[in-house]
């Protein structure tokens, strides 16, 4: 296993410093993992002023029920992680990267999720330019304001949480000032999340009113035209008192392809949102409000069945530890579809109708034991308005320092295959993971 990472270790470095990649050759190994970076590549990454981490991840999964257009298998893959951090004469850098094997699409490959660098022209200014991951509002595995890409596919097939957060290619430009901060992200190009596509994980597909999944590939028309198909968002926030309070404006495109081309390809229709934000402590938890309008800018009337109509979307959450290491999380989510007459009646006969309001509660319990080092916890997604619901137990054991065991599921149920939960019940799965952080 420590051959294979060295020669994992040394095609990431060709590929992302080359100057380093000579001296992981020269590396001696120990009996122990940590050996790696010792001797002459260690002294390399000190001389070119970078600390280094990551992990090695080994995890599988299989599906609960007998699909009907995919692999029994959900996931079968090998990750190893590397991030260099560095400190350039107060120019920061960092660069995170995996290089992976996948056997359910006898598929490997590299993927870069994190390459900036970080400078502070002005006292009150920040700037970060690259490749990197954001985020903002403040739900929990819900998210009103922050339009920044997510990998669902990811999310529902049981890999790390982190890999929820999809990158994206941006300046930020972060203020300070005594009255409030601003945060100003410019996106040349669009970054799109990575959704159901069919691929890995089955769907409701409108235009046959069946669930379909290889056999049905959606494909889409990409917005990739730099400096056409940009993206603007912005936060102005500001803490009064232990209260913090933040403004928001989106201008880009829905990052699912909410609309349909006439040849059957689904598109990204353009998008513009504005939000607001509220965070507290209360009666010795953790309350928080968000609310946000999507306005959907090619359907303003709500009469184009191929796109999707505009929407209000209110979050209120509430944390509190309820006992010594046992957290409890609740969240009401609500999504108002604006112009429900026109959507309702531009539908074609015969297809399934979203409703106007789309209710859903969301319940965290997460409980440490032995030390903390067993850690109990379970994610739950219910629809009262759908009658379908998402569940997300799991549960890790840190072996030692370095080694963590995991293992959860996704399972999914509902009343009709045409809401968004229900559409997913042939996806539940079971997985299990081995990870060495380093």
């Amino acid at each position: 296993m420590k051959q294979t990472i060295r020669l994992l270790l040394q095609l990431f470095l060709t590929i992302a410093l080359p100057g380093l990649a000579a001296g992981a050759a020269e590396t001696t190994f120990s009996a122990d993992l940590p050996a790696l970076f010792t001797g002459q590549f260690n002294k390399k990454l000190e001389e070119a002023g970078l600390d280094y981490r990551g992990f090695v991840d080994l995890r599988g999964g299989r599906r609960l029920r007998q699909p009907l257009a995919e692999e029994s298998t959900s996931m079968a893959e090998s990750r190893l992680q590397l991030e260099l951090n560095g400190d350039f004469a107060g120019l920061l850098g960092k660069i995170k990267g995996d290089l992976f094997a996948d056997a359910v699409d006898d598929h490997s490959g590299a993927e870069l999720r994190e390459a900036f660098f970080l400078a502070s022209p002005l006292e009150f200014a920040d700037l970060k330019v690259g490749r990197q991951i954001m985020t903002w509002g403040t739900g929990d595995l819900l998210f009103i304001n922050d339009l920044f890409p997510k990998d669902w596919k990811a999310f529902f097939i049981g890999r790390d949480d982190e890999y929820l957060k999809a990158p994206a290619d941006a300046a930020r430009l972060s203020l300070f000032f005594a009255q409030a901060n601003l945060d100003f992200v410019y996106m040349p190009r669009f970054n799109p999340s990575s959704y159901i596509d069919g691929h890995r994980l089955s769907y409701w597909f409108p235009g046959t009113q069946t669930i379909v999944g290889r056999n049905h590939i959606l494909r889409d028309d990409e917005r990739s035209r730099w400096f056409d198909d940009d993206e603007i968002a912005l936060r102005l926030y500001r803490n009064w008192g232990g209260t913090e309070v933040a403004l928001y404006f989106y201008d880009g495109y829905w990052k699912t392809p909410e609309g349909m081309l006439e040849d059957g390809r689904v598109y990204y229709p353009g998008l513009q949102t504005f939000g607001a934000s509220l965070r507290t402590s209360l009666e010795g938890g953790l309350a928080h409000l968000e609310v946000g309008h999507y306005d959907s800018k090619e359907d303003r009337h709500g009469d184009n069945p191929l796109v999707r109509n505009s929407e209000w979307r209110l979050l209120i959450g509430y944390e509190h530890e309820v006992a010594p290491d046992l957290t409890a999380g609740l969240q009401y989510y609500l999504e108002y579809m604006e112009d429900y007459d026109n959507y309702r009646h531009s539908l074609p006969p015969q297809t399934e109708k979203r409703d106007q309001y789309r209710h859903l509660l969301t319940l965290r319990l997460t409980q440490l034991l032995l030390s903390q080092n067993l850690k109990l916890s379970l994610f739950a997604y219910y629809s009262p308005s759908d009658q379908d619901a998402h569940l997300r137990p799991q549960i890790s054991y840190k072996l030692t320092d370095n080694w963590l065991l995991v293992g959860g599921a996704n399972l999914f149920s509902g009343e009709s295959e045409a809401t968004f939960f229900g559409q997913f019940e042939e996806n539940s799965n079971a997985y299990a993971g081995l990870r060495y952080n380093f």
